[in-house]
């Protein structure tokens, strides 16, 4: 189980000796210590393997993801996961703006708070927030879906595609396109899938949940919606 000291070892050398592991390594287990705020902390994995890290990180932690599974212990700076394509990247802390944007598939769990502009651009990434989002979440999301178990800021949702957001606290606005929509089943039950998937099975009722998506007016631009946009 390899273990990387940030403050001896270099993250050049950290992500370089990722990056050329085998696709049959057996060194699949890394341990990431003393991180201090580092930026790119694990970015651009392509092997199915586990990184622990122990601290917190900067910009784009795991940032390009796929296959690997990625643990924040700690907080992490903008974009955490940005662009994933497969694989959980779990923060133990808090998120700062513009988590999981325009990922297109995994799962990001977060344990605490995501600020502004959380899934950004989405486009099939699962989003698991435990605490609040804040403004302009969702924002052009295409498909994936949204978590939030805390509340949401303004403007969720502006500019929504086929991306479904289910908030279970309160919604400060919708943002244009956005519109709230009812909980079916299949809804219930997709929920209750993610939820369990962020290790959170039993613990909250899906019930408790709304749902919100795009209401499909501005796919195309006319000119009775110009002002919507």
């Amino acid at each position: 189980m390899p273990l990387v000291n940030l403050r001896e070892t270099t993250l050049r050398d950290l992500n370089r000796s990722l990056h050329a592991l085998p696709p049959d390594t057996n060194e699949t287990h890394w341990t990431v210590r003393h991180p201090d705020g580092r930026h790119a902390v694990a970015a651009g994995l392509d092997r199915a393997i586990a990184v622990e890290i122990e601290g917190h990180v900067g910009y784009y932690c795991a940032g390009m993801n796929a296959l690997a599974q990625v643990v924040v212990h700690g907080n992490a700076g903008v974009g955490v996961a940005e662009n994933m394509m497969s694989g959980r990247v779990h923060v133990r802390g808090d998120a700062s703006q513009a988590a999981g944007a325009t990922a297109h598939g995994g799962l990001l769990v977060v344990d605490g708070n995501a600020a502004a502009r959380c899934g950004i651009s989405m486009k099939g990434v699962d989003i698991v927030v435990k605490g609040s989002v804040g403004h302009m979440s969702a924002f052009m999301a295409q498909s994936g879906t949204l978590t939030v178990l805390g509340d949401a800021g303004e403007a969720l949702g502006d500019s929504l595609y086929e991306a479904r957001l289910y908030v279970r606290g309160a919604v400060t606005s919708l943002g244009a396109d956005c519109i709230e929509k009812a909980m079916r089943d299949e809804h219930r039950a997709e929920l209750a899938e993610k939820l369990a998937a962020a290790g959170l099975a039993g613990e909250v009722d899906p019930a408790e949940f709304r749902r919100y998506g795009s209401a499909r007016r501005l796919y195309h631009f006319t000119v009775d919606n110009a002002g919507a946009y």
